[in-house]
């Protein structure tokens, strides 16, 4: 059987291909899901550590059912931290220091192991969804873990899915406005595009099936931007601001309040909740309304930060001679888009008739089953890769790159870059490589008292994810004889695969010998 999985900040949505119906269907995994509609099963992404020790948790719906979110070994939006480099720390429980990316895998592991459990059999394909602005460690990272599950693993951009998810006919340029828990996606997509050589992409077949390109169904991803911005920022916002009306300090309980009254919204005008401290023994009463909710989005600038990434969207799109005007339907798609506040900023871009809202939550996971059809999707390099070296201008390190965003994958010829020692008798050669952020819009994630949060970079900062910036992991040519200056010494090739890896090989131009071949760079510890 093949599946797919969609692993959010707030909810997890598994999806599986029936062979019987050559449909895609939702998966409910027992007691770990909550099914909402019909066809819509969620899993929340929570996670209890019973015993670190013994890597014994809880995860799903059961966490929350049975109180266990009020405990210090309770953990949420650790998808955030995952490859990321966050100042702060998790606390050591049982003896066992715990990270973002070790909860990941506990998650990740139990409810994979519960899926082929209840599936009876192995899992033979898996497609995982990612974000748009998602780095190389993150993709690594939960590629390497669900491939101790499935056979074959392959990744696929979120808004994509969700595009080839929606099943719209009538439809062929679509643009998603996809906002998760943790996330903002905006994508541009042609999912039936005509032309046979595009300038940039990649090529992603079903699997198994010979199929020539004019038979298949070609999907074009025109444009895209995302950053990191989602429903949870709006929970932490609204906990921040009753503990200033109420004079309180924040607490999970707080939280959850704020969210039960944010997804209250969507259906009213005012929402209220009421929670009785058992250990104060005072009840609280809180109370929003959406006026209030909209101007705290104004304050902490929601609406910005999405103009921002749908004037990126525009830019890339009329850079290839496509208007807005063009766009037959917009796809709004995870639960923060379902607020009206969010649906009354895109009407203020789009006609009622534009605008779907049928599949928000399983639009992801259904459609990454798509291209099991046949179904080809070409993409592009959302970031740039580049190597670190010393300014002198400046004084302080600066980074060149070496591969430009908006390159096709896989690359059909290889980047070289030729070095030289820079000592006497010099042992070995280091070299750091980075993956540098999209620029505007962009955005951190940091910790805040315990929490995770987001914030915007300013407009002359770039985000760089250090790939290999760690003790055994710099250097890429071990020298024998040792490297004098005043010569070329080695010379690396780099490359982007069909799964979107960063690789390197690197080869000894005095031995005229080979050191590393096809090496992936984002290897993790």
């Amino acid at each position: 059987m093949s599946y797919a999985l969609d692993f959010g900040t707030t909810n997890t949505v598994i999806a599986r291909w029936n062979p019987l119906s050559q449909q895609a269907e939702t998966v409910t995994l027992g007691n770990l899901s909550q099914t909402l509609t019909p066809g819509t099963a969620l899993m929340p992404s929570v996670i209890y550590v019973e015993n670190a020790a013994q890597n014994q948790v809880i995860v799903g719906q059961p966490v929350l059912d049975r109180g266990l979110d009020k405990s210090a070994r309770f953990f949420q939006n650790f998808k955030r931290g995952v490859g990321a480099p966050i100042q702060g720390f998790l606390p050591e429980l049982d003896g066992v220091p715990l990270s973002f990316e070790r909860l990941g895998e506990w998650f990740l592991g139990e409810i994979l192991r519960r899926l082929e459990e209840q599936e009876g059999q192995k899992l033979e394909q898996l497609i995982l969804t990612v974000p748009v602005d998602s780095f190389e460690t993150y993709r690594l990272w939960l590629s390497q873990i669900c491939q101790d599950w499935a056979g074959e693993v392959y990744l696929l951009d979120e808004p994509t899915a969700a595009a080839l998810g929606y099943g719209r006919p009538d439809a062929n340029l679509v643009l998603v406005l996809d906002i998760g828990g943790g996330t903002a996606d905006f994508s541009l997509v042609r999912l039936n595009s005509s032309k046979s050589a595009p300038t940039r992409g990649f090529l992603l077949k079903g699997w198994g099936q010979k199929t020539t390109a004019k038979a298949n169904p070609q999907t074009q991803v025109i444009a895209k931007a995302g950053t990191a911005l989602g429903g949870s920022d709006i929970d932490y916002w609204l906990q921040n601001y009753f503990c200033q009306t109420l004079n309180l300090q924040p607490s999970t309980w707080i939280l959850r309040l704020a969210e039960r009254l944010k997804i209250a919204l969507s259906s009213q005008e005012t929402a209220t909740e009421v929670y009785f401290d058992d250990q104060a023994l005072e009840t609280y009463e809180f109370s929003l309304t959406r006026p209030q909710l909209e101007d705290i989005l104004v304050k902490n600038g929601w609406f910005e930060r999405l103009e921002g990434l749908l004037n990126q969207v525009r830019q890339q799109a009329l850079g290839q001679g496509i208007a807005f005007e063009q766009i037959d339907a917009v796809l709004l798609v995870g639960g923060a888009s379902q607020t009206p506040s969010f649906q009354t900023w895109a009407g203020q871009y789009f006609t009622p008739a534009q605008i779907c809202g049928d599949h928000p939550l399983s639009a992801v996971a259904q459609g990454a089953l798509q291209i099991l059809q046949g179904r080809r999707v070409q993409d592009y390099l959302y970031h740039s890769y580049g190597v670190r070296y010393w300014n002198r201008r400046k004084n302080c390190h600066s980074w060149h790159p070496i591969i430009n965003a908006g390159q096709t994958y896989p690359m059909t010829q290889p980047v070289e870059l030729t070095l030289g020692a820079s000592l006497p008798n010099q042992p070995s050669i280091e070299l750091i490589i980075g993956e540098l952020g999209a620029g505007a819009g962009a955005a951190e994630v940091y910790w805040d008292n315990g929490r995770l949060l987001t914030r915007s970079l300013a407009a002359e900062e770039t985000q760089v994810y250090p790939l290999n910036d760690r003790p055994g992991a710099r250097q890429i040519a071990q020298l024998d004889p040792p490297g004098a200056p005043g010569s070329d010494r080695v010379k690396v090739r780099f490359w982007v695969d069909e799964k979107r890896y960063l690789r390197l090989s690197v080869e000894d131009l005095l031995q005229q010998k080979l050191l590393l071949r096809e090496q992936v760079v984002a290897q993790l510890s």
